[in-house]
C-alpha cells in the first residue's frame, strides 16, 4: 500500500461519522462573532504565560511581528517562557506548588503534567469554541482521548491535505563535516567502521588542526541521542525504546544487545584514539551546540531539528567547509536504513490549558485562531514580501536573501517565526494547503532547492542526488509509529523499567564508553547484569500490546 493510500486508510477508519469540514481545506473557520476571534466583539487585551520546555529566548509573543499581528485578531499576548535547568526539576516544582502558567508544552514531562491533574479537559471547550480546531484533530480524536474520555492536550502532527516527505534530514542522522567528505573524495559511506575510518583518516592527516573527532549530546532528556543511534544503526526509525517487528509487531527492548554493544565499543575505540570528545558526557546543549558552531567537530549524531541552531549559525558564518553533511549509516552493508520518518501521528506530546488558567475560553478561542490556512500560513511561513513571496501560478517561495536571513536565529524570532512555527496547535509539517503548497516551507521543493549554495549543489550531484532525503531509503509503513509516543501507565512496570533503563544508561554509558579498551567487556557485563534485573519481559509485553492496539485504532477495528 503507497503512503497517500494508507493515509487514507487512516483518516477515514479513524471516525465512524464522515464530518465535511475534516476533508481537505475548505471550511476554515473565523468566528467573528465570538470573542477572541476578529471582529466587532472582540475582548480587551489579555496576557497569558505559557511555559515551553524546550529551548529558546523568554518574549512576549506580541513583542514578534507575527504575534503581533495575531494579537490584533484576537487580543491574546502570551509571556513565553522557556525551559532552564533540568526539565523534572521544573516540573516537579510546579505539581508541588500546584502553580501552573496558564498553558504548558511540557514535552517528555507531559505524563507528570497529566497525573498531576494540572491540565483541564479540553472537550467542552472545544465543542463550543473549536471548529478549526475539530477540522484539523477529529480524525485522530480517539487517539488523542485518555481512558477517562477527556481530551488534555493537543499534539503537533496532525496531517492536513497530502502528505509532502522533507527533502532535507530534520530527523536522525550521522553527520560528517563537509571539509571531510571533500578531502576523501565524496565517497560513498555506509557503514559505522566506514564512517568512523573516514573521521580518523582526516584527522590523521591533519595532526596539527584542532579538531574533536566525534561529540555526543547526552544532556538531560536529550540523552537519547546516545541511546537511539544503534536503532537507526540496525535499520529501524526512531520508535523509541523498542525495536518492532515488522509482520509480528513484536517489540523488543535493544538497550542491551549486540546493535547497543556494537555502538558503544565503537565509541570505546574512538575514546582509546582520542578521537571522542570526552567532555560530552558532562556538557550541557548549549555547550554541545558551541562545539558544533566552532568548526573543530568533524562528525556526530543527531536529529536535524535539534542541531538545526548550530546549521544555522554555520550557515551564517559562510564556512561550507565546516558545515554538516547527513549519512544514513548502518551497522553492516545488507542493512537498508529506516532513518526517514513514516506518515505518523504522536499522540503523547502537545500543548495544554492549565488548571491555573484565568479564561480557558479566551486560550481555547486563541488556539482555534490559529488553526485556519491563513494563520498557518502566517505562522509558518511568515510575512508576504519579507520572508516569502507567491508567484503568478500561486506557489509559495522564498528568495535567496529571504532564505539567507532566516537563518539566522535572531531574525527569526524577531518576525516571529522561531516562536510560531512549532509547539502551537498546527497542520503537521508534512501537510499541504488546497492549493498545494506544502504548509511548512522547508517541504517546499522550490524553497529547499532554492536553500542550497551552489557548493550544496555541486556536492548532492556528486552523489547523483538533487535533495537530501534521496541519500536515504524510503520509510516502510508503520502504521503503530512511532511507538516512543505510547504513553505508560505511572507506577506500571512497564513505566518503572523506562524509567530505570534511562537511570541505568546514564550511569553506566559514560562508564563503558571512557573505560579503558581492556575494561570494556567486564564494564558492559555489569551493565547487562543490572539491566536484566529490571522488568524488562513486562515492558515488552505492555509495548507489544500497546502497539497492536495502536494499530487497531487507526485501521478502526478497536
Amino acid at each position: 500500500m503507497n503512503k497517500k493510500k494508507w493515509l487514507a486508510v487512516v483518516l477515514a477508519a479513524t471516525f465512524a461519522i464522515a464530518v465535511s469540514g475534516c476533508s481537505g481545506n475548505s471550511s476554515n473557520t473565523n468566528n467573528t462573532s465570538e470573542p477572541g476571534n476578529e471582529g466587532t466583539n472582540k475582548k480587551e487585551p489579555v496576557t497569558f504565560t505559557y511555559f515551553n520546555a524546550t529551548a529558546n529566548k523568554d518574549i512576549d509573543t506580541n513583542k514578534t511581528k507575527i504575534g503581533k499581528i495575531l494579537e490584533e485578531q484576537t487580543g491574546v499576548n502570551f509571556k513565553q517562557e522557556f525551559l532552564v535547568g533540568d526539565l523534572q526539576t521544573k516540573i516537579g516544582t510546579m505539581i508541588a506548588s500546584n502553580e501552573y502558567p496558564d498553558v504548558i508544552q511540557p514535552d517528555a514531562g507531559i505524563d507528570k503534567i497529566i497525573d498531576a491533574g494540572a491540565f483541564i479537559p479540553l472537550n467542552d471547550l472545544i465543542d463550543k469554541h473549536g471548529p478549526n480546531i475539530k477540522r484539523v484533530y477529529e480524525p485522530y480524536f480517539n487517539l488523542m482521548t485518555a481512558d477517562d474520555g477527556n481530551i488534555y492536550f493537543l499534539p503537533f502532527s496532525p496531517l492536513v491535505g497530502e502528505y509532502i516527505p522533507n527533502p532535507t534530514i530534520d530527523q536522525g542522522a550521522f553527520w560528517i563535516q563537509n571539509r571531510v567528505l571533500k578531502e576523501a573524495g565524496y565517497p560513498k559511506i555506509k557503514t559505522l567502521d566506514e564512517y568512523v575510518k573516514l573521521i580518523s583518516d582526516y584527522v590523521d592527516k591533519h595532526p596539527d588542526e584542532d579538531t574533536i573527532g566525534m561529540t555526543l549530546l547526552t544532556h538531560d532528556w536529550r540523552f537519547f541521542d546516545v541511546t537511539n543511534p544503534p536503532n537507526h544503526l540496525a535499520g529501524y526509525p526512531n520508535d523509541g525504546g523498542v525495536q518492532v517487528d515488522m509482520k509480528t509487531m513484536e517489540a523488543k527492548v535493544y538497550g542491551d544487545n549486540d546493535d547497543t554493544k556494537r555502538w558503544l565499543q565503537t565509541l570505546n575505540d574512538l575514546n582509546a584514539k582520542g578521537l571522542l570528545d570526552k567532555s560530552s558526557f558532562v556538557d550541557n546543549y548549549d555547550q554541545y551546540l558551541a562545539k558544533l558552531t566552532s568548526g573543530k567537530v568533524l562528525g556526530f549524531f543527531d536529529y536535524g531539528w535539534q542541531a538545526q541552531q548550530a546549521f544555522n549559525t554555520l550557515r551564517s558564518n559562510g564556512k561550507d567547509d565546516l558545515e554538516y553533511f547527513p549519512l544514513p549509516i548502518v551497522l553492516d552493508e545488507n542493512i537498508k536504513d529506516q532513518y526517514l520518518d513514516p506518515p505518523s501521528f504522536v499522540n503523547n506530546r502537545g500543548i495544554g490549558i492549565s488548571v491555573s488558567a484565568k479564561d480557558p475560553a479566551r486560550i481555547i478561542q486563541y488556539f482555534d485562531n490559529l488553526l485556519t490556512d491563513e494563520n498557518q500560513k502566517l505562522t509558518r511561513w511568515g510575512i508576504k514580501g519579507e520572508t516569502y513571496e507567491v508567484d503568478d501560478k500561486g506557489r509559495l517561495y522564498q528568495t535567496d536573501e529571504q532564505i539567507a536571513k532566516l537563518k539566522d536565529n535572531d531574525y527569526s524570532r524577531e518576525i516571529g517565526i522561531s516562536y510560531y512555527s512549532y509547539y502551537w496547535p498546527m497542520y503537521g509539517q508534512g501537510s499541504t494547503f488546497p492549493d498545494g503548497n506544502a504548509v511548512d516551507p522547508g517541504r517546499q521543493t522550490e524553497v529547499a532547492q532554492a536553500s542550497f549554495t551552489a557548493e550544496e549543489k555541486e556536492r548532492l550531484n556528486k552523489y547523483g542526488v538533487e535533495t537530501y532525503s534521496e541519500m536515504f531509503a524510503a520509510p516502510e509503513e508503520r502504521p503503530w509509529y512511532p511507538a516512543w509516543s505510547i504513553a505508560l501507565e505511572q507506577g506500571s512496570q512497564a513505566q518503572i523499567f523506562s524509567v530505570k533503563q534511562t537511570d541505568l544508561q546514564k550511569k553506566y554509558f559514560a562508564k563503558i564508553v571512557l573505560a579503558a579498551p581492556d575494561k570494556f567487556e567486564s564494564v558492559w557485563n555489569e551493565y547487562v547484569t543490572e539491566y536484566r534485573k529490571t522488568p524488562v519481559e513486562e515492558y515488552e509485553k505492555t509495548m507489544t500490546e500497546e502497539v497492536k492496539k495502536k494499530v487497531q485504532k487507526i485501521q478502526g477495528t478497536q
